[in-house]
């Protein structure tokens, strides 16, 4: 395949938004590395949970892979940007103990879920196998969102002060990845 045929597949939407939701999947599988690494003396009873939340996020990783491959299309330029900044974000956030832990899911997740219904809605009919691949990962982002929830208190510190900050870096590194 020859070069223009690869930047053409991977300047249509669809090969846009995967390209990112790869990225995002590094980044998310970091931060659950790290998260793991360090709640073993900070949160050790949620290490399990973030242990099958990181297999799922490789599994998504990899799914958004393989179409990438299918496609022809390279990965996103902020792919190790996701990676670094998922471990120091899941480094910090595992210091500070389940909560912060539980506050950073819930809100990397809420805000993933957003685009990734949007991201259903603007493919829909226009690129069936990018909304095939997209649908296979809500039920489980939804999943890690609800559980981490489960173990948030209302009104905690963590929910307050680490929320919107986790967000909107969540939702610039998205923001980014689109533009790159």
């Amino acid at each position: 395949m020859n070069e223009g045929k690869l930047a053409d597949r991977g300047s249509t939407l669809g090969g846009r938004i995967l390209k990112v939701d790869h990225a995002g999947e590094q980044g998310a599988v970091n931060i659950y590395r790290a998260q793991i690494f360090v709640a073993r003396w900070t949160a050790p009873s949620l290490v399990p949970e973030l242990r099958e939340f990181k297999s799922h996020e490789e599994r998504h990783r990899a799914l958004f892979w393989a179409e990438l491959q299918r496609r022809g299309v390279r990965r996103c330029r902020s792919y190790w940007l996701c990676g670094i900044g998922g471990w120091v974000l899941g480094l910090l956030t595992g210091l500070l103990g389940r909560h912060a832990i539980a506050a950073t899911t819930v809100a990397v997740e809420r805000v993933v879920l957003g685009h990734l219904k949007t991201q259903l809605r603007e493919l829909s009919g226009k690129d069936e196998a990018a909304v095939h691949v997209i649908s296979q990962i809500v039920e489980e982002e939804q999943l890690h969102h609800d559980q981490s929830a489960s173990h948030m208190r209302a009104g905690h510190v963590w929910a307050k002060l680490l929320s919107p900050v986790v967000a909107a870096s969540t939702e610039t590194v998205i923001w980014l990845g689109m533009r790159l």
